[in-house]
């Protein structure tokens, strides 16, 4: 897999509404010419260009896609936030199968938790039984209830804790871990959370990429976060700069999650929707070669 990055920071370009502004637009626009110029593909539909939450949930998202596709040639198409559960579950249950060969994964629980969304994936088989998108990712949940990245004090940490843990508990369909079954989490900010609570449990020595997250990790993790400013946060072990006005919120939405389906802890999985579209376009799951497509 061939992987190259342009940090556009999209939400700091949004309007109150959610609508993307004209400079966010330019700066898509730009990315896509720049990978069209890196990759020709593009232009012969060969490669699916898709837009995550920031431009998909925009209210005025069919405007900018247009747009995008008048400058560039590339139409981006976007996936419903069950689709793109559903891939995650998909990248992650073959993930499994690939560490453990000639064994069945079993039941798997799978949390993803976006930007703008988090995923939520169940099942047994080679596709989910349950499939869940709710709109609590961390940048949301940031600007919605934590401006800035900072709680004001204690008691609005405490708050925002509330509210994210009575939204989950009110999903009547929230898929609960298995006692015989494992939980994948599949995206930065449990991979950046892992890293961080490994640290602060056994010091810096710690593994670089640790595979385990648990609930209490996660809660150890709250407090120091809480504590720290924005422009700290990124001297914290595992804390990327560009995420750490969102870590925060990703700690505890993470920390609701858990609660809300019963899980202890998560094994952290790096594949995802991108991995899903692309096993399935490869051809390398039970679904793709039932012909349905991503």
């Amino acid at each position: 897999m061939e992987s190259r990055k342009v940090r556009l920071r999209l939400h700091h370009d949004l309007a109150l509404d959610g609508r993307l502004r004209k400079p966010g637009m330019r700066s898509v626009e730009q990315a896509v010419a720049e990978a069209v110029a890196a990759d020709p593909r593009l232009l012969a539909g060969k490669v699916f260009a898709f837009a995550t939450s920031v431009i998909r949930d925009a209210p005025n998202r069919d405007e900018v896609i247009d747009r995008v596709a008048r400058t560039t040639g590339v139409r981006l198409r976007v996936l419903p936030g069950e689709e793109e559960a559903r891939l995650a579950y998909v990248a992650a249950r073959q993930w499994a199968a690939s560490r453990r060969p000639g064994r069945a994964p079993g039941e798997l629980l799978v949390l993803d938790i976006g930007g703008g969304t988090l995923e939520v994936a169940a099942g047994d088989g080679d596709d989910p039984r349950a499939v869940l998108s709710l709109p609590l990712g961390a940048r949301r949940v940031t600007r919605d209830a934590l401006p800035g990245g900072v709680a004001s004090s204690p008691r609005e940490l405490a708050r925002v804790r509330r509210c994210l843990r009575r939204s989950l508990r009110a999903v009547p369909e929230l898929p609960r871990a298995a006692e015989d079954g494992r939980t994948l989490a599949c995206s930065k900010t449990f991979t950046q959370l892992a890293r961080l609570a490994a640290t602060l449990k056994s010091g810096p020595r710690s593994s670089r990429s640790p595979q385990r997250l648990t609930l209490a990790g996660v809660r150890a993790a709250i407090p120091v976060l809480a504590g720290t400013d924005v422009a700290d946060r990124a001297k914290l072990a595992g804390i990327s700069a560009h995420r750490a006005e969102q870590t925060l919120a990703g700690a505890l939405v993470a920390e609701a999650l858990m609660e809300a389906c019963a899980v202890r802890a998560v094994t952290i999985c790096p594949w995802s929707t991108r991995e899903g579209l692309l096993l399935e376009a490869l051809g390398a799951t039970a679904a793709h070669r039932g012909g349905r497509a991503a």
